[in-house]
């Protein structure tokens, strides 16, 4: 019997733009029965990333282009519920890219089955994107060594808090920058933070210089903008500046303005490099096994935020660019 199920299609490019209502489309859908091969999944999850908007808009050039009329691209947990010899038997859990769909047909050769003694969620979470994100982010292109000072933006996010824990396990002095009173408090009370910064207190490049007086080793840089400026004031000599994201040009669109004080880049003879994490997918396995292994034995804490209902995924991707989310966005269908 085919199966009819609902889908969330992509209907604007939001560029130079915040996300609007009228950019997604609610349709039904009837899906074919699985060809040989080929498997029936339910969606149990969907997470949710702030590159997502740059996938809408289509100005990242490392994923393909998304037409109107496309499934919003995006990745989650599915239920195989017919197996028609695929990779999957059913009743097994996998995750990947999904897309907004409450059910698809597909042969799963993106897929991953989830294997974790952690709950099924955080394979989109800590031991997903947002977790080897991190890692390869701040091990590969950051660094650290023992008794750096590292300074990460975007700090109370899914992906920034990984960050400053585990350059804590690498035995960095590490400094968060986040957003209200409540998010700095988490950060130093549960992430272990040595110090968080507090970006809508006003002079962020201050707090900077008196939270690392002798200056930044690492920066790992979620946000871009005005802070990524504020930032590279403060560089130590020899620092690495790691850009991941650009949360504050995601509203405005286009490219941002370069930061004015890029100069000091020849001055401290740092460095700054930007990265695709789909660079090391090879290691991702290992990488996991090794996040689990710090989850397991205490050095490691991760938020998930899970709204739920598969007609509110559009505002659940919106909570990422007005600071809602308390770690990974996800919404339970």
């Amino acid at each position: 019997m085919p199966t009819t199920t609902r889908q969330w299609l992509l209907n604007g490019h939001p560029r130079g733009r915040g996300i609007e209502d009228g950019d997604f489309k609610l349709v039904d859908t009837q899906l074919d029965d699985p060809a040989e091969g080929e498997m029936l999944l339910a969606t149990r999850y969907l997470g949710f990333d702030p590159a997502q908007k740059g996938w809408m808009e289509n100005i990242a050039d490392y994923v393909a282009p998304m037409n109107i009329g496309d499934v919003m691209r995006g990745s989650g947990i599915c239920e195989v519920i017919e197996s028609n010899g695929g990779r999957f038997a059913k009743g097994d859990m996998v995750f990947g890219t999904t897309g907004w769909t409450e059910h698809l047909v597909t042969d799963g050769k993106d897929l991953t089955k989830v294997e974790t003694e952690l709950s099924p969620t955080a394979v989109l979470s800590v031991l997903g994107t947002t977790g080897v994100t991190a890692y390869c982010g701040l091990f590969k292109v950051g660094k650290p060594v023992a008794g750096d000072t590292v300074l990460v933006s975007g700090a109370a996010g899914a992906t920034g808090s990984v960050v400053g824990q585990l350059a804590k396990i690498a035995g960095c002095r590490v400094v968060g920058i986040a957003g209200g009173p409540d998010k700095c408090k988490w950060l130093v009370e549960e992430a272990g933070y040595d110090a968080a910064i507090d970006y809508k207190a006003d002079n962020v490049k201050g707090q900077i210089k008196q939270e690392c007086p002798r200056g930044v080793d690492v920066i790992f840089d979620n946000v871009g903008g005005k802070i990524l400026d504020d930032m590279l004031a403060n560089i130590a000599t020899g620092a690495r500046v790691v850009i991941c994201g650009g949360i504050s040009r995601y509203e405005s669109g286009g490219k941002p303005v370069g930061p004015g004080n890029y100069f000091n880049l020849i001055f401290r003879r740092a460095s700054m490099a930007g990265f695709i994490v789909l660079d090391w997918a090879s290691e991702f396995p290992q990488i996991r096994k090794r996040l689990e292994g710090f989850v397991q034995d205490g050095s490691l804490r991760y938020q998930e935020d899970v709204q739920e209902g598969f007609e509110n995924a559009p505002e659940t991707l919106k909570r990422l660019f007005v600071g809602k989310n308390r770690g990974k966005q996800m919404l339970k269908l």
